[in-house]
């Protein structure tokens, strides 16, 4: 949506039954929460390597003879 075809895009919205709802960022917002997801799936990363460790130690791995 832009500022050329806002009132278009709630028009339509309104005939379809839907409440027009906007979520503003400034740009340093944005940033912020680019930054901010982009650490959290890092740490997610850093979790699932930790999880895949564990699993590895006490499940073995798949060529290991048991």
């Amino acid at each position: 949506m832009t500022s050329e075809n806002a009132e278009e895009v709630f028009k339509k919205m309104e005939e379809q039954g839907l409440d027009p709802v906007l979520f503003g960022l400034t740009d340093n917002d944005y940033q912020l929460l680019s930054k901010n997801f982009a650490r959290i799936r890092n740490q997610l990363k850093i979790q699932n390597d930790l999880i895949d460790k564990y699993k590895e130690y006490y499940e073995g791995t798949e060529n290991e003879v048991k």
